[in-house]
């Protein structure tokens, strides 16, 4: 069921429209969980596809519960690789491929997400942080929530519970047109400007490999427009499906996490992580990071190794990150381009508290000339990492290379950061003069003149559809 289809908004208005017909919370967990299991059944045509995502569930779920009675270390350990290698196998990574396949297609969507609420729950479960009995179909309702089910936000399971299903939802009329708002602001992120950059991408990418001898400067331009368009299809994709989600949330009560925060505006690579995809930033964080950095301290205690062992567990963080987007070798790249970026961002740091002080460092972090580079390499170098995405087989990422060859991808990311700096320094500098006039702020903010902004919206929404003559689907689900 595409996000983007009449089914789609059909099935969301109607389940909207059941969980409100009664006050029992009993009944609405029974919609939630009906709106579920509606939702998955929508992806599968033949019964058989949709056990192998059962049997993950129930193993998970069966993980959780020994875990509630028997809180031992060695069980968490057999359940954590139990749980992981079910789903290397049923993800089909190409790295293992020996180890076999089913011999018949089934349902991989939302199976990543999945792994994540899961390892949660019984990380949790076994540290004490949930010391309640989850039930099968908190657990049902929890694991495969419609809303988050093919991309996230990934959200707790204590957050989760708070509003499952509750009978008392505060809504008026301000905040059902915000909800509402947001989920027409995340349709024209969507289906507009994500649906543009994606049409233009897709003219631009297959350039790349046309015969013949293009000049260095026209392949190093090409290079990097349409990796940049790419980074922006992709941003306005996933931004727009977050508001969708998050808009529809509001209106059956669930306060579901923002999953970005203006990420462009980020001064480092490891602050641009802290923006972009938090809710998958923060998990690693809570559930690989910090405990990686505990077992290094206490294996080697010096004071003068913490930094350096900071280092070395944000490149196993953002290792491990990166190569859980994708199923084949190229993936690999990516993570170790992901796991680079962020130990040498970080080396950077402390090099530079070492030799200017923190003092020194922290003013020359706040000159102009300091902020923009920043800005303009991080998105670069984000860019650069993010062709993995759109090359996922390694011959072809590796044919791109050669092309480019280091001078190239040199040239390309200089270009790039001095485009990316430059345009976000004018953008700075005129944005706090773009104000409205009051009166035109206070027609935009009476009832019609908001009614109309969301009319105009959804009549763009139409127009661009209807001339693209193609319906964009979610980049994100595939991961």
């Amino acid at each position: 069921m595409s996000l983007t289809s009449p089914l789609f908004f059909a099935f969301l208005a109607g389940v909207i429209l059941a969980y409100h017909i009664s006050d029992s919370v009993s009944y609405r967990k029974l919609v939630l969980g009906l709106g579920n299991g509606i939702f998955i059944a929508s992806y599968v045509t033949d019964y058989t596809q949709i056990l192998p995502l059962l049997a993950f569930l129930l193993l998970g779920y069966a993980c959780i519960s020994i875990l509630s009675v028997w809180k031992s270390s060695l069980a968490l350990g057999f359940g954590v690789l139990g749980v992981l290698a079910c789903y290397v196998f049923l993800k089909r990574f190409s790295f293992f491929d020996d180890l076999g396949r089913l011999p018949f297609p089934y349902l991989t969507i939302g199976l990543s997400y999945i792994l994540f609420r899961i390892l949660h729950l019984m990380v949790d479960v076994h540290s004490g942080d949930l010391d309640e009995r989850i039930g099968p179909t908190a657990f049902f309702r929890y694991t495969c929530n419609f809303l988050c089910f093919v991309s996230g936000p990934i959200q707790r399971y204590q957050d989760f519970r708070a509003a499952d299903g509750i009978a008392v939802i505060k809504l008026d009329a301000d905040k059902v047109f915000h909800a509402f708002a947001r989920v027409i602001a995340g349709y024209a992120k969507f289906v507009i400007i994500a649906a543009l950059a994606d049409y233009a991408f897709s003219f631009l990418k297959p350039q790349l490999f046309l015969p013949g001898d293009p000049s260095f400067v026209k392949l190093c331009i090409l290079y990097g427009v349409t990796a940049s368009l790419y980074t922006i299809y992709l941003y306005y994709n996933f931004s727009g499906y977050m508001d969708i989600v998050i808009g529809s949330g509001v209106l059956l009560g669930q306060s579901l996490p923002e999953n970005f925060d203006r990420p462009f505006s980020a001064r480092s690579f490891l602050e641009f992580w802290q923006r972009w995809h938090m809710t998958l930033s923060q998990w690693f964080k809570f559930y690989l990071f910090n405990p990686l950095v505990m077992l290094l301290m206490s294996w080697f205690p010096a004071p003068a190794l913490t930094a350096y062992l900071g280092v070395f567990a944000f490149f196993v963080t953002f290792l491990v990150m990166g190569i859980w987007h994708g199923t084949t070798a190229v993936f690999v790249v990516y993570g170790l381009l992901m796991g680079a970026g962020a130990s040498i961002n970080k080396l950077w740091q402390v090099a530079c508290a070492q030799w200017l002080g923190k003092k020194r460092y922290r003013a020359m972090s706040e000159t102009l000339g300091y902020i923009y580079f920043a800005r303009g390499i991080t998105i670069s170098y984000f860019v650069l990492a993010l062709t993995c995405l759109w090359m996922p087989e390694l011959s072809d990422f590796a044919g791109l290379l050669t092309r480019l060859g280091p001078a190239g991808i040199s040239a390309a990311i200089a270009g790039m950061t001095v485009a990316f700096g430059l345009f976000w320094f004018i953008a700075d500098q005129v944005a706090p003069h773009l104000t409205a006039p009051s009166f035109l702020a206070t027609i935009r903010d009476s009832l019609i003149g908001r009614n109309l902004t969301l009319a105009s919206q959804m009549m763009a929404i139409v127009a661009v559809t209807t001339l693209l003559h193609k319906s964009p689907d979610f980049v994100y689900k595939a991961f």
